[in-house]
Parts: C-alpha cells; structure tokens; sequence
C-alpha cells in the first residue's frame, strides 16, 4: 500500500485526518516528541495484514521504528521464491541462460587458442636464427591482448553467475617458415585468418545474445570486442599488403624495423 499524502494531526487529537490515502481507520498508536511525529502504525487489517507506517520526523537522523512488518509487493515475492537456497547455486543469476553461459565459455577457449598461436609465433621469431625483433615483440603483445580479453569473459561469466569451464587447446605450430611467401607473410596472414575467425565468433556470441534477449550480454559484447576486432583486422590488412609489395629479404628486415619503432612509440 503506498501512500501519496502524510497524515496532518493535532497533539490533543486522538485520530488522525488522512489526507488522499484511501484509509479510513482510526491510527492504534502515535509516537511523537517535541511536537513531532516518528510513526504511526495503523490498525492491523481483517486479513492480517499491517496498515501502512507513515514517516514524519523532520530530524536528520532517521530513527528506527520497531514492530512494524515490511509488505513487499507481489513482484517481489514472486523474485523471492527465485532465490537459490542451496550453497552451489549462484545468487547474482537473473536472466541469464544456460545457453550464453555455454557461448561465454567456447568464446573463452578461441580467445586462449589464440593467443597460444600468436606465443608459438612470438617464439619462432625470437630464436637466434630468425631475429625479427618487431614481430616477436608483435606477437608476444597480441598474445597478451588475447589472454586478456580470455579474462574479461571469465570476469563476466563470474558477474552473471555462471561457471567458467575451461576446455582443451590444440597444440599449435611452431615453424612458421614457407617456402613461397616467407615466414614474415605467411605468419602475418595467419594472423590476419585469425583474426577474421575471432570477429565470426563474436558476432555469433552477439547474434545469440539479441535471439534470447539478453541486452546486457549483446551490450557488453559491443562495447569490449567487436570495435577492436574492426580495428585489428584493418591494421593486419595492411601489413599484409606491405608485406607482399616489399618481398623476401631485406625488405622483411626493413618492415621489422618499421614494426620495432611502431611499437616503441605506440
């Protein structure tokens, strides 16, 4: 029951007059110091139910009012009887599916197979007879980039009420070198594929989101990863196509420099 007007009163009544409240009971009791009203509890309704509690006092503290019995509204019970009582049940869960709970935790796993690919290839162009500086710090970086976007999801699935399940990843390569386009083109292409591969997953992840309506999940999706992946796959696009105008040799040596000093400033 809610009500619109405070009662007004007078001291030596024993009634208050209530004011557009829909009540037309007497109040059982009244509390009042120094002329002012702390509570008053109306009389207890024929189905059991508590009145109504009207709060009055002018003080900047607000003072407790005992014995008085809160009726939410019947939304509320409803949600109530929602609330896990068993200890493995989640309690922050509200609206969120099994189904993108499952989605959450596969797009984890891309994220990580990633990101073990672009390590393998930070590796391979760490070694003493490769030597390609710029790309080594290029792909260690991506792969940090991957394994934080793996936490991000984790973090989420946490904050929905869902259980990360971490999955199994394939080993990946660890020579990279090709005999027609070099190991610099052919590793950058590849990435280039995974990176395409990536964005498919999250639209996926996006377009179930918006079937089942979850708008928080759809949100989030946009704003932490589908502007990046936009962003990444431009930026490998063109290394690609300068990758491929400048050959094998000393012009992969001179696009490293260019990708060291990229960094650097970056």
């Amino acid at each position: 029951m809610l009500l619109n007007k405070s009662c007004s009163f007078s001291p030596s009544s024993s009634f208050l007059r209530r004011e557009n409240v829909g009540l037309s009971r007497p109040c059982s009791s009244l509390k009042y110091s120094n002329g002012l009203i702390h509570a008053v509890k109306y009389p207890q309704r024929k189905n059991g139910g508590v009145g109504g509690v009207v709060l009055a006092s002018k003080e900047a503290n607000n003072r407790s009012v005992l014995d008085v019995v809160f009726e939410p509204f019947e939304e509320v019970k409803k949600e109530l009887l929602l609330v896990p009582t068993v200890p493995q049940a989640s309690l922050a869960r509200h609206k969120y599916t099994g189904q993108c709970e499952t989605a959450i935790n596969e797009q984890i796993n891309v994220e990580y197979s990633v990101s073990y690919v672009y390590h393998a290839m930070y590796a391979y162009f760490d070694r003493d007879n490769v030597a390609l500086k710029g790309f080594a710090r290029f792909f260690k970086d991506s792969s940090v980039e991957e394994r934080q976007h793996a936490g991000k999801l984790m973090e989420y699935q946490n904050k929905r009420g869902g259980k990360v399940q971490l999955q199994s990843m394939l080993m990946p390569l660890s020579e990279f070198d090709h005999a027609e386009k070099g190991d610099a083109l052919y590793a950058m292409e590849l990435a280039l594929s995974l990176e395409k591969l990536n964005n498919e997953k999250l639209l996926n992840l996006h377009k179930m989101a918006n079937e089942v309506n979850d708008v928080h999940l759809a949100d989030f999706v946009e704003t932490e990863f589908l502007t990046e992946q936009v962003e990444s796959i431009k930026k490998l696009s063109e290394y690609v196509s300068q990758l491929r105008r400048v050959g094998r040799g000393h012009g992969v040596w001179h696009f490293d420099q260019m990708l060291t000093h990229d960094l650097l400033a970056a």
